[in-house]
């Protein structure tokens, strides 16, 4: 077979694959990521052997020691890897629950119930345990899922996958509720974004230029997450320690993220008072700083902020700042530049709170917090498959639920519409 009729059938039987997942129990489904996660605890040498092919061939191709870094396994992160299956086990299943139940006026009652997806497509770049973290989520909420890696770990992610479906065919499971492409070529994931027969949702981890690509080529719906450009304001009725302590956070505790601050917002009439001393601290921990006119007035080191600045997403010890009117302009501002991803405002005035959380139109919106927060685990999903920032059918950190739609439910007693 050629690599379009290989990729037919792999998405063919994936979506056979998907009714038997669906009808799997609870039970069923936590003992298979139970025993998945002991089966890779079990082959860890045989991972470690598989990754240092794939170890040994990104540094014949002179990839970056970050990216080398995200690609290595060792015992440690495969038992962190079989944590996570365990983790996943021990969440609430979304699939069954019913949501909602209404009667109407002719005694019907009308309910929505959790569902499967049904087939996910996972398209992913370096990091091999998200082999593992996906899968568990997709087959933990009822679906099937086929599995895209980056060539840099093909060695690993077959390794990984080998593992997982050797626990679907001892539980007698269709080996297909868990595929990985298993050829690196580009057209393969070309034939995979037009299988929208076969295939209900793509999922892109990646680089912005990854999910970019995948959007120009689908059939099938994307949840999409270009970057994260958040942003924090701080108001007029700021706390100052506390404002320090969250921008401190936001931004420096790992800046190469996508939920690390990269704007900052203050209010004119705490200017002159808060930004000599946040500036100060910032500059001690290595940020470069790049401010609109009023904000260089009162830090003469830093760099003047171009238009491009405020839409930039650096993920790096770079901050653009810029002292505002009003919480109208903090909000305007945000608007017109985020990612919809995360914003934050610190402020002592509930009222402002409250606008500030009805009007940023963000997926996710805090108040005296860090940005850092926007992260599935941080807020109690359990795990997290990705962020969304777009607003079908998830908008945010997406967990197990997200992996789910509702049906309609009816029952009755012998009515007919009149």
């Amino acid at each position: 077979m050629n690599i379009t009729e290989k990729v037919v059938k792999i998405a063919q039987d994936a979506r056979n694959a998907s009714l038997a997942m669906a009808r799997l129990s609870t039970n069923s489904k936590n003992n298979m990521l139970l025993k998945m996660a002991y089966a890779l605890e079990e082959a860890t040498s045989e991972i470690i052997s598989e990754n240092q092919k794939d170890l040994k061939a990104g540094e014949e191709k002179n990839l970056s020691s970050a990216m080398l870094d995200r690609l290595m396994l060792d015992e440690k992160r495969i038992s962190g890897i079989a944590a996570a299956l365990r983790e996943v086990a021990a969440l609430p299943d979304p699939v069954g629950e019913v949501t909602k139940m209404w009667k109407r006026p002719n005694n019907l009652m009308v309910g929505k119930m959790r569902i499967p997806l049904g087939t996910i497509g996972i398209i992913y770049e370096s990091r091999p345990n998200v082999t593992a973290d996906a899968a568990a989520l997709c087959l933990k909420a009822g679906n099937a899922v086929i599995l895209r890696g980056g060539s840099e770990a093909i060695n690993s992610n077959l390794a990984i996958a080998a593992v997982l479906q050797g626990v679907l065919k001892e539980m007698d499971i269709p080996l297909a509720a868990l595929s990985l492409i298993p050829f690196t070529e580009r057209e393969g994931v070309l034939e995979m974004l037009k299988q929208e027969e076969f295939i209900d949702l793509i999922i892109p981890r990646g680089g912005e230029s990854l999910i970019r690509f995948v959007v120009e080529n689908s059939r099938i719906p994307v949840i999409k997450h270009y970057k994260g450009v958040c942003h924090i304001f701080v108001d007029q009725s700021a706390d100052y320690g506390k404002a320090e302590q969250i921008i401190i956070n936001s931004k420096t505790q790992r800046p190469g993220v996508c939920n690390a601050l990269e704007t900052l917002l203050i209010h004119k009439n705490v200017a002159a008072e808060f930004i000599p001393r946040i500036a100060t601290t910032l500059s001690a921990l290595g940020v470069e700083l790049r401010g609109d006119k009023a904000f260089c007035d009162l830090v003469p080191g830093a760099t003047a902020a171009t238009e491009e600045d405020w839409y930039a997403e650096y993920l790096e010890l770079i901050l653009a700042c810029r002292v505002v009117d009003d919480i109208d302009a903090a909000i305007d501002h945000i608007n017109r530049y985020c990612s919809l991803h995360t914003e934050s405002i610190i402020t002592s005035d509930y009222s402002r709170a409250q606008r500030f959380i009805r009007e940023v139109n963000s997926s996710c919106v805090m108040v005296n917090a860090s940005t850092r927060f926007s992260d599935g685990g941080q807020l109690g999903l359990g795990a997290e498959i990705g962020i969304s920032t777009t607003k079908l059918h998830s908008f945010g950190p997406m967990g197990l639920e997200d992996l789910t739609t509702t049906k309609f439910i009816v029952y009755g007693d012998g009515q007919v519409r009149e």
